[in-house]
């Protein structure tokens, strides 16, 4: 019976330090990022940050590339508090609640200084809503990063205006917002899974698709695609988040250190994306694409094309919701 009890004292001993503090939490953080991607080169620095400024009091670990699931389990397991911490893509998470892509409102900028003043104002209308949204499902989104500006490719025809888009057969996500915009463009629309896209887009079954750089060249659709434009119809970013179950269980002290990593762990990831934007592109380019940087006046008649569905979105987004961002988007044009 001795031995038993000084076992149990020395194990809780490991477990715990001076004055009832724990010496280590861990946690895992689980993202759908290739390895060596900006986010989550990203996810590796929060996790150091965290680490180093905890004094090793919280380690983290990351699994990327699916390792934990898509985007859709891991804000289940968030939700439920089974995971600790996603590097998430909340516009992925609409099955869970349809305010959770409101970002994905066709053309609330075309550049990035656009992004800068209204997807990054943490008292913007976008950020808000994101986190009032996720809040409501047990998630506590700490910081937002780049994922990216969407754009169309097409195995038929170079596309320069919203007519170009007539008839072609666009694969989408599911996004109402996405979906409307080709709609009113007058393209046909199918939803269909990401792993099937690179075969649909082999055997003809549908003729485009709507990612953007990092993943048209990453899934390697480009290789089936002739013709890409960049017409940055919606942008994208992802939450660093952190279950709000677990949230709760951490010391505020702790709490404010892992927010602090986090704003700068995604605001370094921002900067990176945007380079490596650049470099995709270049890629796509060599591998035999045409891709179309459009003139300021021909993205202005994509805008004008895919702020027309907006109205017809208000009963998912609300119409209160929509109109204060109208008044951001002029906001911000006024600087």
């Amino acid at each position: 019976m001795k031995s038993i009890l000084l076992a149990a004292v020395g194990a809780l001993a490991l477990v715990l330090a001076p004055h009832g503090v724990k010496a280590e939490t861990k946690a895992r953080l689980g993202h759908v990022f290739a390895m060596g991607m900006p986010a989550d080169d990203a996810s590796q620095r929060f996790a150091a940050l965290v680490k180093e400024r905890t004094n090793g009091e919280v380690v983290i670990t990351v699994f990327p590339n699916n390792q934990l699931g898509g985007d859709e389990a891991l804000g289940r397991d968030l939700s439920r508090g089974s995971l600790e911490f996603g590097f998430l893509n909340p516009g992925s998470l609409t099955g869970l609640d349809p305010l959770l892509d409101i970002h994905y409102l066709p053309y609330i900028a075309s550049s990035f200084d656009r992004v800068d003043r209204i997807f990054y104002n943490p008292e913007g209308i976008l950020q808000r809503t994101l986190k009032a949204t996720m809040e409501k499902y047990g998630m506590v989104a700490l910081a937002f990063f780049e994922l990216e500006f969407r754009s169309v490719t097409n195995s038929k025809q170079a596309v320069r205006t919203p007519d170009d888009l007539k008839g072609l057969k666009i694969r989408v996500p599911g996004s109402a917002s996405i979906r409307s915009f080709f709609e009113i463009a007058g393209a046909q629309t199918v939803t269909m899974p990401m792993p099937n896209l690179f075969v649909a887009l082999q055997q003809r079954t549908v003729d485009g698709q709507d990612n953007g750089a990092s993943i048209t060249y990453n899934s390697r659709l480009f290789e089936a695609q002739r013709f890409m434009t960049l017409t940055n119809h919606v942008y994208a970013m992802g939450a660093v988040t952190v279950s709000a179950r677990f949230w709760k269980t951490l010391s505020d002290k702790h709490r404010a250190i892992i927010a602090q990593a986090a704003i700068e762990a995604a605001a370094e990831e921002v900067q990176k994306s945007r380079a490596a934007n650049k470099d995709f592109l270049a890629k796509i380019a060599a591998g035999g694409v045409a891709v179309t940087t459009l003139s300021p006046a021909e993205m202005a008649e994509f805008v004008k094309v895919g702020q027309v569905g907006w109205e017809r979105l208000a009963p998912i987004y609300g119409a209160e919701r929509i109109e204060a961002l109208k008044r951001e988007i002029a906001a911000s044009i006024g600087h």
